[in-house]
């Protein structure tokens, strides 16, 4: 039949001409934070968010040997939610959100659903956007901050013996609800210890080359 298999097609990462000297600068910015402030690894937090749709699709389908476009099943799927996952640099994993697309908590899992007690257990907190969509908004950001962002660097202080006024490290993506003045002012006024880096736009899930730092080879992280 002349077919053969094949991985869907989707648009490429824009990756920056000169993310090597982004990449580089950013990690001296990073670095210098850490010296200035001798912030721990502990309190020291990426997040970020991540698409889940509800039926997940293969990437990989047999068709025509050349085709250009390929699809496969469950690949337009739109049904998803928000997770927002984050860790620290010592590999303590903090409590996740999650963020459905609705008005109300009846958007949310019923708190019938299977492991929903065991969630909330682990501190997993599910919000309704509020909105036509299931992406992070100013409201979810703030409560992301206040209910887990916050309170783990709190704990962590007082159980590294540091004062309230230490400096916690929080890195975050580029987008434009992160890097809003309403935001970042918010952060400013109310959470003045927590100190904001950007992932270099174009760039996550690359690391600096192992020319310009001494790190391994390699670019994908």
């Amino acid at each position: 039949m002349g077919w053969s298999i094949r991985r869907a097609t989707k648009a490429a990462q824009k990756l920056p001409a000169n993310h090597a000297e982004i990449l580089h600068n950013a990690f001296l910015r990073e670095a210098s934070i850490i010296r200035d402030h001798a912030v721990p690894a502990k309190l020291r937090v990426n997040t970020d968010q991540t698409q889940l749709v509800y039926q997940q699709g293969t990437q990989q389908t047999w068709t025509e040997s050349g085709a250009k476009q390929v699809s496969t099943v469950g690949q337009e799927e739109k049904r998803a939610f928000t997770l927002v996952p984050s860790i620290s640099a010592s590999g303590v994993l903090l409590p996740m959100q999650a963020i459905f697309m609705g008005k109300t908590s009846a958007s949310c899992p019923s708190p019938k659903a299977p492991s929903y007690r065991e969630a909330l257990a682990q501190g997993y907190i599910m919000l309704p956007s509020k909105s036509s969509t299931y992406w992070s908004t100013q409201a979810t950001m703030r409560a992301l901050v206040d209910d887990i962002i916050a309170p783990y660097f709190d704990k962590t202080k007082a159980e590294l013996g540091l004062p309230s006024t230490q400096a916690s490290i929080w890195k975050i993506d580029c987008w434009s609800v992160h890097k809003s003045q309403e935001f970042l002012g918010w952060m400013k006024k109310t959470h003045p210890t927590i100190i904001i880096i950007f992932v270099p736009g174009g760039c996550t899930g690359w690391r600096v080359p192992a020319t310009r730092c001494g790190y391994s080879k390699g670019h994908e992280a």
